[in-house]
């Protein structure tokens, strides 16, 4: 059975791009070429590589791995390659009548005449960004030595579900890692209200995606979602909270993909105290986040 600890979090800045760039709605974050990973010196280089032949990517998955050693499972430091899902048709539909209609009415709807946004599926213009990152996983992989997930986490909502299946595809990864996502309740957008946040059932899930695995908490019926409730600030970082909880106390690995949402993603931000970057529809960041276990 599993257990859950009690950590705290930081996201570690000064090992790439994106800890740095641009806070507020008005940037949105994009894949950059090697994930922006920062070419700098590590304490371990002297003796892992002492000839300086090794990539950059080399080099930061060893100390990556130097500094769980020695944390002794009581600090963890693990790498999160988080995915906001590609286009849905909740965007498209928002982008047209703009925020406050959206939030007062539209949201409010399964879907209008042209479009269903009821747990809202990739337009093709969203297919299409995921089948860009599974293009620069492919490159990535085979050119520039950028590790795959060791393991793939994943929102529940269809829009994710989907993003990760094209995003990761068909890629050259280790027989012993292999591509079996895990869906996670707690992974899901802010809840509440919009119907686009209301996920499917679990029978649609597995039916649909017969090799992601599904924890066992995620019950048939969506029980979480309310038509008259939205979730709070507050309410989305606890959830996030328990989520980080649930992995970093379960999980042996120390690469990981998630595939979320621009909301799950700024309450990761805040719960881990990194920058309030926002990241565009099917793009990739990375953030390294250290925890420590509470005394």
């Amino acid at each position: 059975m599993a257990t859950t600890t009690s950590f705290t979090y930081q996201a570690v800045p000064g090992f790439f791009r994106h800890d740095e760039e641009i806070t507020g709605p008005q940037f949105r974050a994009t894949t950059l070429p090697g994930l922006g990973l920062i070419n700098r010196p590590y304490e371990t280089d002297t003796v892992f590589d002492p000839e300086g032949k090794k990539t950059q990517w080399e080099r930061f998955v060893h100390f990556l791995e130097h500094q769980n050693r020695l944390g002794r499972g009581k600090v963890l430091h693990k790498l999160v390659f988080l995915i906001r899902h590609g286009e849905g048709h909740h965007n498209v539909k928002e982008a047209e009548v703009g925020r406050h209609a959206w939030d007062s009415y539209w949201s409010l709807l399964d879907g209008d005449e042209q479009s269903t946004w009821s747990d809202a599926r990739l337009t093709e213009k969203g297919k299409q960004q995921a089948g860009a990152l599974n293009a620069f996983w492919r490159g990535s992989i085979e050119n520039e030595g950028i590790p795959p997930p060791q393991r793939y986490y994943t929102s529940p909502l269809a829009r994710c579900l989907e993003t990760t299946r094209i995003t990761y595809s068909g890629l050259s990864v280790p027989p012993d890692q292999p591509f079996k996502p895990i869906v996670k309740e707690r992974m899901r957008e802010r809840n509440g209200e919009h119907t686009c946040d209301r996920r499917s059932t679990r029978s649609w899930i597995a039916s649909n995606y017969p090799g992601y695995e599904i924890e066992n908490g995620l019950t048939e019926n969506d029980e979480e979602w309310k038509p008259d409730w939205r979730e709070t600030e507050d309410e989305i970082a606890d959830r996030v909270g328990k989520l980080l909880d649930d992995i970093f106390s379960n999980e042996d690995k120390a690469i990981l993909s998630f595939t979320a949402h621009s909301g799950l993603i700024r309450s990761l931000y805040n719960v881990t105290s990194h920058r309030d970057v926002w990241v565009s529809a099917g793009a990739m960041v990375p953030v390294l986040i250290k925890a420590e276990v509470v005394k």
